[in-house]
């Protein structure tokens, strides 16, 4: 009887093929990344994201939290939340970054253990960061190069059982530090931009003016857009955008209209949030909401 070939896994240098052969395989792909990859703007995808830094000295935006990244922090990022990493390009910046197909790390769960959890049922709603041990990033390593490396006969199976290992220890990793103390509403950097950031969340469901931001922080609206491109490396229209757009896939997904997704989510302009929508996620607001309704 002759064998089925298996295709060998394989670490891709971009994100955008990770993400790329999540989708299409709709399993999983790793990422292996240095310096040379450019930084992705604000952005979400349709797979969760499995972000572990091997070197540190970042800032990662979540939604409306910040996060210094040290050595060793593990981030869990869903398919609802938009996201960027900002770093300078004169210092190291490797890391490994897993995308995972929501549906295949479902039905590698049991009734006894959601794998999901750690992505969908967080403490509190806002907690993405757990830091590690030497010890336990050397073996978070250990497994993803173990994946890596299977080959031949049997070789779908071992890195599918060394997935599950990875997202246990992964899931563990989470419940047991619960670090709160992690979460920064606040930028770490700039106490401005912090204050930047509280108004723009908490009036995300809005409909408001970056001379309105501003004007109710007593500062100048170009002064406010320059301050932010510096320190974030992105542009308070984009991130407002990315924010919004996370907040009606969210929405959507949960069984909302398309008009109520629009409304909920700060857009003024039905015609402007469709073709924003379809530009930054692929797909209309309707055919998203359908292909969800589909997968229940």
């Amino acid at each position: 009887m002759r064998r089925k070939e298996v295709n060998e896994m394989k670490a891709y240098e971009t994100c955008k093929e990770a993400i790329a052969n999540c989708l299409s395989e709709k399993r999983f792909a790793v990422a292996k990344l240095f310096n040379q990859e450019k930084t992705l703007d604000m952005h979400i995808h349709d797979c969760f994201e499995l972000y572990i830094a091997l070197t540190g000295s970042r800032c990662f935006f979540i939604d409306q939290c910040s996060y210094e990244v040290k050595k060793g922090d593990v981030f869990v990022i869903n398919q609802y939340e938009s996201h960027y990493l900002r770093h300078k390009e004169t210092e190291p910046n490797e890391r490994l970054v897993l995308s995972i197909n929501p549906e295949f790390l479902a039905k590698c769960s049991s009734e006894q253990t959601d794998l999901c959890q750690c992505f969908t049922k967080r403490e509190g709603g806002r907690v993405h960061q757990v830091s590690t041990t030497p010890y336990e990033l050397q073996y978070i390593q250990t497994l993803v190069n173990k994946m890596l490396m299977a080959d031949g006969y049997g070789s779908d199976v071992i890195e599918e059982a060394v997935f599950k290992e990875l997202m246990v220890f992964i899931n563990r990793l989470f419940w047991e530090q619960h670090q709160e103390e992690s979460i920064y509403l606040k930028y770490p950097n700039n106490e401005l931009i912090g204050d930047l950031l509280e108004y723009i969340n908490a009036h995300i469901h809005e409909s408001f003016s970056i001379e309105t931001l501003a004007k109710d922080l007593f500062i100048s609206s170009s002064y406010a857009c320059r301050l932010f491109k510096r320190e974030t490396g992105t542009t308070i229209s984009k991130y407002i955008t990315a924010r919004r757009i996370s907040i009606a896939k969210a929405m959507l997904a949960s069984g909302c209209s398309v008009k109520e997704a629009c409304e909920g989510s700060g857009f003024n302009d039905y015609a402007n949030f469709i073709k924003t929508f379809s530009k930054m996620v692929g797909i209309s607001p309707k055919k998203y909401s359908k292909c969800n309704l589909l997968q229940e």
